[in-house]
C-alpha cells in the first residue's frame, strides 16, 4: 500500500509533513509512503532523521499551491505543485490515498477536476470525528461547502450514515440536522427543504439538533453546510484549548492544588487525549472517486502521522467503494 502525501501543503509544511511521516511509519507498518514535493526541501529534513529508507520515497515537484491562491484557477494553472502532481498519481493508480493539509479550496477543486465525483453524488463533503459526551460524532461538512443546496444536505446524511455504520460498527446512526431551533419549521428555505429531504431518506434522521445538543452526543451524525460545519469544528477546538488550559491552571496554582491533581492525573489525561484533535488525524473527503484525506491546516507531526495512519485504515478497508456501493443500494441517483 502507498500513501501519497503532499509534502508542500499547510502551514507548518515541509518540515512538521516529512517528520510526521517518518514518525508514521516507525510506529504502523502495511504502508510505504510518497513525499510529493520540492526535492531539495523533503531531503534537508529526512537527512536529520534515522527512518526506514525503503518505505520512504520522493516525487520532485517543484511548485506549491498556497493558502491564498484561487482553488480553480491555481489547480489549472499550476500543474506541477504538489497537489496537483498528487491528485494525477492518485487517479492514475500509483498510490492508494492521498493526503494533504493544504488548501481547502483547492483540494476541493482538484478532487472534482481530476478525479471526479462518485456516481450519484452532487457535492462531495469533508466529514471529521468530534468528541461528544456519550463518546464521538461525525460532522459533515466540516468546511468545503460554505453555500448548499437541499440535495447536498440529504446526500450528506447518507453519506454520514454510512461511514458511521461501516467505519464505527454503529447500525443505525442518528442523523441531525444543524438548525436555529428544534422545530419542524426553523431555519432559512433551503435548510426547512433539506429537512423534507431528509425526512424521506433511507436514514435514521431525528430531526433537527441546536449547537448545545452537538457535544452532548445527541445524534451521531452531524449534517450541514461548509460555512457552518467549519465554525463549530474551530470553535470545539478553542473550547478543547480553553478546558485544558483552565484544568492545567487549576491544578498548579499551589502544593495543595498540586497534590490533588496526583489523584486525577489519568483521568485528566484521557480528557485532554479526547479534545485533542490531533489524534483524530485527517478528515476523508466522501463522495469522489478515490480516497483522499484532509488534514488541520495547521497540523503537527503528530497529527500528521495520525493522519498518515487513518489513511492506511481507510485504504485497507476500501471506504471510497463501501459508500459507492451503499449510494448505489440506497437509490441516491434518481434523487439528484
Amino acid at each position: 500500500m502507498l500513501i501519497l502525501v503532499d509534502a508542500m501543503g499547510g502551514d507548518n509544511a515541509p518540515k512538521q509533513i516529512v517528520n510526521g511521516c517518518i514518525d508514521a511509519v516507525e510506529e504502523s507498518e502495511g504502508f510505504d509512503i510518497l513525499l510529493i514535493g520540492d526535492g531539495k526541501q523533503i531531503n534537508e529534513i529526512l537527512k536529520k532523521r534515522k527512518y526506514n529508507k525503503s518505505r520512504i520515497n520522493i516525487e520532485h515537484a517543484p511548485d506549491t499551491i498556497n493558502n491564498d491562491d484561487i482553488p480553480t484557477k491555481s489547480i489549472r494553472n499550476k500543474t506541477e505543485s504538489s497537489m496537483v502532481v498528487g491528485f494525477n498519481l492518485l487517479k492514475e493508480k500509483k498510490g492508494d490515498a492521498f493526503l494533504s493539509a493544504g488548501n481547502s479550496g483547492a483540494l476541493m477543486a482538484g478532487a472534482l477536476f481530476i478525479l471526479g465525483r462518485i456516481k450519484g453524488v452532487d457535492r462531495p463533503a469533508l466529514a471529521t470525528i468530534i468528541p461528544t459526551r456519550t463518546g464521538m460524532s461525525l460532522l459533515i461538512d466540516a468546511g468545503l461547502n460554505p453555500i448548499c443546496k437541499p440535495i447536498n444536505y440529504y446526500q450528506f446524511g447518507i453519506m454520514g450514515s454510512i461511514y458511521m455504520q461501516q467505519f464505527f460498527n454503529i447500525p443505525n446512526p442518528k442523523v441531525g440536522l444543524v438548525n436555529v431551533g428544534a422545530e419542524e419549521k426553523k431555519g432559512n428555505i433551503v435548510i426547512q427543504q433539506a429537512f423534507d429531504l431528509l425526512g424521506q431518506a433511507p436514514i435514521n434522521f431525528i430531526g433537527n439538533i441546536e449547537g448545545r445538543q452537538i457535544p452532548l452526543g445527541e445524534a451521531d451524525v452531524i449534517v450541514c453546510d461548509g460555512f457552518v460545519g467549519n465554525v463549530l469544528l474551530k470553535f470545539l477546538e478553542g473550547i478543547g484549548s480553553f478546558i485544558k488550559g483552565t484544568l492545567k491552571e487549576m491544578y498548579s496554582r499551589n502544593f495543595l492544588s498540586k497534590a490533588s491533581a496526583l489523584f486525577v492525573r489519568k483521568d485528566l489525561k484521557k480528557i485532554s487525549k479526547r479534545m485533542d484533535y490531533e489524534e483524530y488525524g485527517g478528515t476523508p473527503l466522501l463522495g469522489v472517486n478515490g480516497l483522499v484525506i484532509k488534514s488541520h491546516g495547521s497540523s503537527s507531526a503528530k497529527a500528521i502521522k495520525n493522519a498518515v495512519i487513518k489513511c492506511s485504515y481507510f485504504a485497507k478497508n476500501c471506504i471510497t467503494n463501501q459508500i459507492l456501493e451503499a449510494l448505489n443500494t440506497k437509490g441516491v441517483e434518481g434523487i439528484v
